[in-house]
């Protein structure tokens, strides 16, 4: 995209996507710098995560992904946006960056038939209420996937994820005790 990139990875080991990003974001600086002889940083902020999880709910995130261009009328189809993965996974283009994962191969028992499966499920038109629930927990960091395994977590840490009240956290109350301990995980 003109001003954003979008990555869904599944790492190896707890901190991978943290240390990915910091890399790339170092050598793609130091790319830009020196061949636009400019100084500085390139990005406004810090990125963005959400842990996502269950194969309906990955899919659901490759989908907005790949039909970002196509929201942003860059293109009419999202197999015609040249840093889109759409065409290593909808066509016989082979992308050696692109790793399927086992939700694409439920769609379909062989490469041409998830291929062709899978260009018509981006096709199909997403509706406004699942590109907000994507974003909405991008833009918040919080979990994507299904309620069950969100309250698993919480059971797990004995604490709430997702978002808090806004503002400031009280550090004492008007009567000088402390306030009940809250806490938000960003994933």
């Amino acid at each position: 995209m003109t001003n954003h990139v979008h990555l869904l990875l599944t790492p190896k080991a707890l901190g991978d996507v943290g240390r990915l990003m910091q890399a790339l974001g170092g050598r793609y600086v130091r790319y830009v710098n020196d061949r636009y002889r400019r100084t500085g940083t390139l990005w406004e902020r810090r990125f963005k995560s959400s842990l996502v999880t269950g194969d309906d709910y990955l899919l659901r995130c490759q989908r907005y992904i790949e039909l970002n261009p196509v929201r942003a009328r860059m293109v009419t189809d999202p197999g015609d946006y040249a840093w889109s993965s759409h065409r290593g996974t909808a066509s016989a283009h082979r992308d050696s960056l692109l790793m399927p994962h086992a939700g694409n191969h439920a769609i379909g028992e062989t490469d041409a038939l998830r291929r062709e499966r899978w260009r018509q499920l981006v096709l199909d038109a997403v509706t406004p209420e699942e590109t907000e629930a994507i974003r909405l927990h991008l833009q918040r960091q919080h979990l994507y996937g299904p309620d069950r395994f969100r309250r698993a977590i919480e059971a797990q840490l004995g604490r709430t994820l997702g978002p808090g009240k806004p503002g400031r956290h009280r550090t004492a109350r008007a009567d000088g005790s402390e306030p009940p301990e809250q806490t938000e995980i960003a994933l």
